[in-house]
């Protein structure tokens, strides 16, 4: 195995994981309300009266990022080598065991780590030793 030091970006890593922290804690803290990616959309797929603006926002700040960042000429493009299909069927299986799992990453491992709670520690476990299985089964055994 090799490291690809191109791509290995420590600082952006520690800049962009401070900015998760920062807005996490902002939305929880001026709202009440926990982070999770997958709460918030849902709560907009059954919509409460004064609730769906600021779910809006939050998705909509979501799909600007990754747009803003496309719009930067300099910065380093990732490269997928994976199929449309493959990563929707990705998107399917992560999006089935949110709701499994009550939750997403974002709110069981940012939101509910920090507030130290003991599901949340479960479920971020799983979610982490599935994702290094997975990782194994796929570049080791399945030769992808």
């Amino acid at each position: 195995m090799t490291i690809d030091w191109h791509s290995f970006t420590p600082w952006a890593s520690l800049g962009g994981g401070l900015l998760i922290g920062l807005a996490a804690s902002a939305l929880f803290l001026l709202t009440g309300r926990i982070a999770g990616i997958s709460g918030i959309v849902s709560g907009l797929l059954r919509p409460t009266r004064g609730d769906a603006a600021w779910r809006v926002a939050f998705v909509a700040g979501l799909m600007a990022a990754p747009a803003a960042y496309w719009v930067v000429p300099a910065l380093h493009r990732p490269r997928l080598d994976i199929g449309a299909g493959a990563l929707i069927a990705a998107g399917l299986l992560v999006g089935f065991g949110a709701r499994l799992g009550s939750g997403c990453t974002s709110g069981h491992g940012v939101c509910g780590l920090s507030r130290l709670s003991p599901r949340s520690l479960a479920a971020t476990l799983v979610f982490m030793s599935a994702g290094f299985a997975t990782v194994f089964v796929v570049r080791h055994l399945v030769g992808a």
